[in-house]
C-alpha cells in the first residue's frame, strides 16, 4: 500500500528513519535481568546525539553503572494544552546468534526488512521517533502540545533502573502531563473476513494491560536421607502446589475494553464472535485472535524450580518463581485463589507486583491516534485492546499519566507481529517505519 505524504512532511524527511533503525540494531543493549547485559549507555548515547543534532538538549540519567536513559523535551504550538509523554524503551530481551537467520545484532536491511534483536519491541519505534524529531527541525514543524520524551532502560526487567528511577528522581520531568503513548499498539494486522472479496486491516491501539504478579514461592520441610520416607518432604510439597496451581481454570471475564474490542472486530468482520466460547473463537480468528485470547483469564505461570543439591539428600526447601498476570480490578480475588491453591505449607513473596492500568478508549487522545492512522490508510479500522502482559506504563501510572500502545507500524500480511516480539528472527519492514512516521507526525501535530 502506498500513502501521500502530509503537507509539508515530503518522504525525503523521514528516509534516515532507516539509518537510525539500523545503528541502534547492532547497539548490543541485551538484558538478562541480572545485571550481566552491557547496559543501555552506548544507545542512549546515540539517542542523545541524534537530538543534539535537531536542537533537542538531551539529559542521561544513570542510577548504575551503564544502565542509562534519556530525557528531553521539545516545545509545542500551544501552550494551554497538557504535556503529552512519549517513552519508549531501549533495553532488548537478549538473543542467541546460532538460532538466527541473520546476527541479531547485524542491523541488516534484507529484503525491505531490517533484521536485528529489537526491531520490533523496540528499537523501531526509537528510530520512528527521533526520524520525525529531526524531519521536523528540517521542515520547521511543531508538535501541538509539548513533548515530553523518555528513552528507558530496563523495561525487558522490572524498570527499577529505568522507568521506575525516572519517575522517583526526575519527576518535575513529567510535570502537567496526564498522557502518554508507547508501545504495543497502532500496528496491521491485515485478515480476509469470511466470504469477503478483499482484505481488512484491523490496527489495534493498547488502552491498558494486565497487572503482574512475579512471585518467588517457598516451601519448608525436614532435611534428610534420600532413602528415607521423605513424609515432611519440601520438593514433594512445592511440586503438589505449583501443580494445583497450573491445574487451575481461571474465569473468563470480560473487561470494557475487552468487550469493545469484540465488539469492534464484530462489525469489522461482518461475523459475530460468539462470547460463550471465546478461547475457540480466538484460534479460529488467528492473529486477530491474540488480540484478546490472554485478556480473557488471569494467568500464573511456573517458570523457575530450584531444589536441592544432591540425589540423596532430601533438602529443607524448594524454590519456585510464578509469573502471574491478572486482569483490572481482579488483583485481590486472583492473590487470594493464588494462595488458596499453593495451601499454607507454601509461602510466596513478591519479586514484582503492579496494578493492571487503563486508558480511555473514549476520549479524544484515542481518537486523535484513530484519525491519524487513517489519514494514512483510509481504509484501517483501528481498535481497542488490553496487553497482556506488562511495560513500563504501570511505573508512569503511580504519578497519574494513563499510557496508550501506540507506535504505529504498517506490517507485511505474512509477517507475525507478536511472534517478533522475544521470537528468533525479529525484523520490521522499513516502509512500516516510514508509515509510522507519518502516522506519528499527523498525530503529534494535531492532538
Amino acid at each position: 500500500m502506498t500513502t501521500a505524504p502530509l503537507s509539508g512532511l515530503h518522504p525525503d524527511h523521514t528516509t534516515d528513519v532507516a539509518a537510525l533503525c539500523s545503528d541502534l540494531l547492532r547497539i548490543d543493549t541485551s538484558n538478562t535481568g541480572d545485571g550481566r547485559g552491557p547496559g543501555e549507555r552506548e544507545a542512549a548515547e546515540y539517542v542523545a546525539h541524534a537530538l543534539d543534532q535537531a536542537g533537542v538538549p538531551a539529559t542521561l540519567t544513570e542510577p548504575a553503572h551503564r544502565r542509562t536513559s534519556v530525557l528531553a523535551r521539545i516545545a509545542g504550538t500551544d501552550s494551554r494544552l497538557p504535556p503529552l509523554l512519549v517513552h519508549a524503551h531501549l533495553d532488548t530481551v537478549p538473543a542467541d546468534p546460532g538460532e538466527w537467520t541473520r546476527h541479531p545484532h547485524s542491523g541488516d536491511l534484507h529484503h525491505g526488512h531490517l533484521w536485528g534483536r529489537g526491531a520490533v519491541d523496540m528499537k523501531g519505534t526509537v528510530a520512528t521517533t527521533l526520524a520525525l524529531v529531526r524531519a521536523w527541525a528540517r521542515t520547521g514543524h511543531r508538535p501541538r502540545r509539548d513533548l515530553v520524551l523518555a528513552f528507558l532502560a530496563d523495561e525487558e526487567s522490572t524498570g527499577e533502573y529505568g522507568s521506575r528511577h525516572v519517575v522517583a528522581e526526575h519527576r518535575d520531568h513529567f510535570d502537567g502531563v496526564t498522557e502518554a503513548i508507547s508501545e504495543s499498539g497502532g500496528f496491521s494486522v491485515t485478515t480476509r473476513p469470511e466470504n469477503a472479496a478483499s482484505d481488512v486491516r484491523v490496527y489495534p491501539i493498547a488502552v491498558g494491560e494486565r497487572g503482574t504478579a512475579w512471585m518467588r514461592l517457598t516451601a519448608r520441610g525436614t532435611a534428610g536421607h534420600g532413602s528415607g520416607p521423605g513424609d515432611d518432604n519440601a520438593v514433594a510439597e512445592l511440586v503438589h502446589a505449583l501443580s494445583r496451581l497450573a491445574a487451575h481454570t481461571w474465569p473468563v471475564t470480560l473487561t470494557p475494553a475487552v468487550r469493545t474490542l469484540l465488539d469492534a472486530l464484530d462489525r469489522t468482520l461482518g461475523i459475530r464472535i460468539d462470547r460463550t466460547r471465546l478461547e475457540e473463537e480466538a484460534i479460529r480468528l488467528g492473529q486477530l485472535g491474540e488480540l484478546f485470547d490472554c485478556t480473557l483469564r488471569p494467568t500464573a505461570n511456573p517458570t523457575v524450580l530450584n531444589a536441592g543439591r544432591k540425589v540423596n539428600v532430601i533438602p529443607s526447601r524448594a524454590h519456585a518463581e510464578v509469573d502471574g498476570r491478572f486482569l483490572p480490578g481482579t488483583r485481590d480475588t486472583f492473590m487470594e485463589t493464588v494462595d488458596r491453591l499453593l495451601g499454607p505449607r507454601v509461602t510466596r513473596e513478591f519479586i514484582n507486583c503492579e496494578d493492571a492500568v487503563a486508558a480511555d478508549h473514549e476520549g479524544p487522545a484515542f481518537t486523535a491516534m484513530t484519525d491519524a492512522i487513517r489519514s494514512q490508510d483510509p481504509h484501517a479500522h483501528p481498535v481497542p485492546f488490553l496487553q497482556s502482559g506488562g511495560t513500563d506504563a504501570k511505573a508512569f501510572a503511580r504519578i497519574g499519566i494513563s499510557t496508550y500502545g501506540f507506535a504505529p507500524l504498517l506490517l507485511d500480511p505474512h509477517l507475525h507481529y507478536f511472534g517478533m516480539f522475544h521470537g528468533v528472527d525479529e525484523r520490521v519492514p522499513l516502509t512500516g517505519l516510514d508509515f509510522g512516521v507519518r502516522v506519528l507526525h499527523r498525530f503529534l501535530t494535531t492532538y
